[in-house]
């Protein structure tokens, strides 16, 4: 399978992190990945390469203009022809379940806004959704985009060393993390937990589980709220719940 992903932004340089490093390169190379940049400024008409001008009603900043944009946009369509997301903090929150549905797309284009944003009728007229990678904001799409394309290169067959790690990482079930631990076995006064020098398969798995609901339980209990968890997941819960109890007893 190979993912087209078509990116409009006037800083596509920018876009050397990830066309130069990490997974997403490997991507590239192994010919998973196809990434295109589109500068609006290529699409302006006038001497100044404008792609900002002031807002209606007045205002503190720029908004991007439609027409380089859409250009821009278009441009990027006729190759791949794939799903319009612009990345916003009007958006809707992405999450590991949507990153999972926008994989299974062959082709994407993403639409990397700066300045106070960009004019709202090129939302309502090219853009197919808006995408939020939380409840803040940066200067410009660019960091967005690129946290979606690290996230989708995930996905892609081949990528990552153990096709099983994509499985396991947070949120890919509803649940935060395990801790992790390698070599040296003690560190100062830490030593590995017993369950994992085991080598009991099932024991393992037990206390990954078990870890993975407690972690989720004291620091993202929201995504318990929507969980519907198994009898032996609410046993291991209530395990590891009664166990923080008596380690808070005893300090």
């Amino acid at each position: 399978m190979t993912m087209r992903i078509d990116v409009v932004s006037i800083f596509p340089a920018m876009f050397d992190a990830v066309r130069c490093w990490g997974m997403s390169r490997r991507a590239l190379d192994s010919g998973q990945l196809e990434l295109e940049l589109w500068d609006p400024r290529e699409f302006t008409k006038d001497g100044y390469r404008r792609v900002d001008d002031r807002p209606y009603g007045g205002g503190p900043g720029m908004v991007m203009m439609v027409e380089p944009l859409r250009q821009a946009i278009e441009k990027a369509r006729s190759m791949g022809g794939g799903r319009v997301l612009y990345l916003s903090p009007q958006g809707s929150k992405l999450d590991q379940a949507r990153v999972r549905e926008l994989s299974l797309e062959t082709s994407l284009v993403l639409l990397a806004g700066r300045y106070e944003g960009v004019d709202e009728r090129l939302i309502e007229s090219a853009v197919d959704e808006e995408i939020s990678i939380g409840d803040y904001v940066v200067a410009g799409g660019e960091l967005p985009a690129m946290v979606l394309i690290e996230a989708l290169v995930r996905y892609l067959p081949g990528v990552l060393g153990n096709e099983d790690s994509v499985e396991f990482d947070s949120f890919s079930d509803g649940l935060l993390d395990w801790p992790h631990y390698t070599r040296p076995e003690t560190y100062e006064t830490r030593t590995v937990p017993a369950a994992l020098l085991s080598g009991h398969h099932e024991e393992i798995r037990c206390w990954r589980l078990k870890q993975a609901l407690g972690r989720t339980w004291m620091r993202r209990p929201d995504l318990l709220e929507s969980k519907v968890l198994s009898k032996e997941e609410q046993q291991l819960l209530e395990s590891f719940k009664r166990g923080r109890e008596e380690q808070e007893k005893s300090t």
